[in-house]
């Protein structure tokens, strides 16, 4: 989205996360950034202590991935559709990894709290 209607989408995701973490008493309060192309989100990939990406077609279920005991977990979550194999490619060349949620595929907003939740749980980070 260009204009107008993308700078009320990001005001508005950026109130959500805002609200959202404050609900949950974070410390850290979630970011949301400006729109960026594949090789920026590489960048991020390639400085992440763990790097996913959420594939339908990956073999790795992401409740067995290996995740470091601190530092900053990343994962990508497509658009409706999915990663497109070129993308998939930059983020591997990058570091990440693809893993997949389980037998099924779910829509973009529920796979991102799906996987963040099994990050977060696995990886101590909830305590």
């Amino acid at each position: 989205w260009k204009g107008e209607r993308g700078a009320k989408s990001l005001a508005k995701w950026r109130s959500t996360a805002r609200e959202a973490g404050k609900q949950a008493r974070r410390v850290h309060l979630p970011e949301v950034t400006e729109l960026m192309t594949t090789r920026q989100v590489a960048g991020m990939v390639a400085k992440a202590q763990f790097a996913g990406v959420l594939h339908e077609a990956a073999e790795e279920p992401i409740a067995t991935a290996v995740l470091p005991e601190d530092g900053d977990l990343l994962l990508v979550v497509g658009p409706e559709g999915g990663v497109a194999p070129e993308e998939l490619a930059v983020f591997a060349e990058a570091g990440a990894r693809a893993y997949r949620l389980g037998p099924t595929v779910l829509r973009t907003s529920t796979a991102g709290v799906s996987a963040a939740s099994v990050l977060m749980d696995r990886s101590g980070r909830w305590g």
